[in-house]
């Protein structure tokens, strides 16, 4: 079955090209020996190629939207380097901590949206699948693409991941609609002329700061159009009339949900999340922290102006943004932009994301109605004894050990878990697991997956009443939103053993403990695991942290 895609990858990798395309602009559903209805859960093409990286963590001074400020970066980029692969290539990342030593610098890379597929170990999230990794020092990740589509990578240690570690991954493959040409990561997070290590104290005593600004592929402008004092530079990209355009868009941001447009062009949407599905058309785009979509635009527009804005604009109903009108790149036909004069797309300000009935996945789960493990998380927010914020799901607010990780406990045949970790055991093989995540509270949350997509069993305002939404052809992906004063219901199967954390993907939540993490089938777990190298980089954390940390603030992760 893998022949003939090995060979048109091998000779893709002899002519220098980046990606065994094995089709072309009029059949992109296919990819070698396999096309989009192909079931990517169960076949993975064999490549035989492996894509290696070597990521430098830096301290660094940026001004993405004009205004000078320390954060730190990735080669010395913001975002940083694309990591880029096939269907079914080995991916290979080094990465070396070149940060301080004299600071709480330990760093991780989580690959968000990747299975790894019985890599548990490869995950990236500290206090869960390996200690931090302390300055002067470098930790490789490995992992398989046995999906495709857009993602992103982000470190998942404190707010690190809002100070510049984060960036694209881009998995070729097929896709569900054809397009001409791959614009590739298209990146908004929202930013401060603070880093958000500083405003953390403010969001833990009095609630989430409201940011400045946010970027677009790393930058912006601050103030306003023809204001002399208006710093910075737009995003803009060209177009050409008559191309179709593949945009791959992902909300890297804190705390901010975006709407996002183009103005007078229609999106294509055909894919959410790793997930191709069937397209659909829209003008505006919701997309929650942490989520990606596919899009296609067609250029089409040119007779009527030289020059559009493309929007990424934040929701009132839960993000507050300092300059939620200006948050915007150039599309442009002709040799070079200039601020556009248009309109924007008509929309309705809220924090939902797209219509259930619209994210129909081309490959579709069997999802069975007698699940192993269905029970209720309910969503709360208290203080702690220092009067600092907590959140807390099933009545727990995690707090883990960057020194002691769930797999090193797995690995040493610990068997009990403190409450504070808020772990839940799923011992059985292949069977569906249901969790109802509930809020009574006016704050919706993107909540994440690790290790699975999972699918969408019902998701809605008020309280569940156990009513399924379907179960013939749900939604699936691996983030979603919690609507405000209601619940997400999501399912997922047993088939990846390892310590996979849930979590709500808005920074402040995370950090104050909104989490639970699922030890799946634990016997199979421990000759997963890379003992040496986990104890290894446990043990030069540990002496790091000795000498230069006072104590861990956090929920650890």
């Amino acid at each position: 079955m893998p022949g003939r895609c090995l060979h048109c990858c091998l000779l893709s990798e002899l002519l220098g090209g980046s990606a065994c395309r094995g089709n072309t602009a009029s059949t992109r559903d296919q990819w070698c020996d396999y096309n989009i209805h192909t079931d990517y859960t169960t076949v993975v093409p064999t490549t035989n190629v492996t894509r290696e990286y070597w990521f430098n963590l830096e301290r660094v001074t940026v001004a993405p939207d004009g205004r000078s400020r320390k954060a730190i970066a990735i080669n010395g980029s913001i975002p940083g380097p694309t990591i880029e692969a096939n269907w079914g290539d080995e991916v290979v990342i080094h990465l070396t901590n070149s940060l301080p030593n004299d600071l709480q610098n330990g760093t991780s890379i989580h690959f968000h949206g990747i299975r790894q597929f019985w890599t548990n170990q490869n995950d990236g999230v500290v206090s869960i699948t390996q200690c931090p990794t302390a300055p002067n020092n470098t930790i490789t990740y490995r992992w398989r693409a046995m999906q495709y589509g857009t993602t992103w990578y982000h470190s998942h240690i404190g707010l690190q991941a809002w100070e510049g570690l984060f960036g694209g991954i881009v998995i070729h493959g097929p896709a569900s609609a054809n397009y001409d040409e791959d614009k590739g990561v298209i990146i908004m997070n929202d930013w401060d002329v603070n880093t958000v290590d500083e405003l953390f104290t403010t969001a833990q005593k009095d609630g989430p700061p409201t940011l400045d600004n946010a970027l677009i592929n790393g930058t912006n402008v601050f103030g306003s159009d023809g204001a002399a004092n208006q710093t910075g530079t737009r995003f803009n990209t060209s177009f050409t009339e008559g191309t179709s355009y593949r945009l791959r868009l992902v909300n890297a941001a804190c705390d901010t949900h975006f709407k996002f447009s183009i103005d007078n062009h229609i999106l294509t949407v055909i894919a959410n999340d790793l997930v191709p599905i069937t397209p659909y058309k829209t003008t505006i785009l919701n997309i929650a922290m942490g989520q990606r979509y596919d899009v296609i635009v067609k250029a089409d527009k040119a007779s009527t102006a030289k020059n559009f804005w493309m929007r990424a604009i934040p929701q009132t109903a839960c993000s507050e943004n300092k300059s939620p009108k200006n948050i915007k790149g150039i599309i442009y036909y002709g040799d070079k932009p200039a601020n556009p004069t248009t309109i924007g797309q008509s929309y309705t300000d809220s924090c939902s994301d797209e219509d259930m009935s619209d994210l129909s996945p081309i490959v579709s789960e069997s999802v069975s109605s007698s699940p192993y493990y269905n029970s209720s998380e309910p969503v709360s927010l208290g203080k702690n004894g220092g009067s600092l914020y907590r959140w807390k799901l099933n009545s727990t607010s995690m707090h883990v050990d960057w020194t002691d990780p769930t797999l090193l406990e797995v690995y040493r045949g610990h068997h009990s878990w403190a409450n504070t970790s808020g772990v839940i055991e799923l011992p059985h093989k292949n069977v569906w697991t249901y969790v109802v995540i509930e809020t009574t509270l006016s704050v919706p949350h993107p909540i994440h997956l690790h290790g699975h997509d999972f699918v969408i069993v019902a998701q809605g305002t008020g309280t569940y009443d156990g009513e399924i939404t379907t179960l013939a052809k749900p939604p699936k992906r691996d983030t979603a939103m919690l609507p405000e004063n209601g619940y997400l219901v999501i399912a997922f199967k047993t088939d990846n053993p390892g310590a996979w954390l849930m979590h709500c993907h808005i920074g402040w939540h995370t950090e104050e403990g909104f989490a639970i993490q699922f030890i799946e089938r634990y016997n199979e777990i421990k000759p997963l695991i890379e003992y040496k190298k986990l104890y290894q980089n446990c043990e030069t954390w540990g002496t790091y942290e000795n000498k230069y940390i006072v104590a861990q603030d956090d929920s650890g992760i």
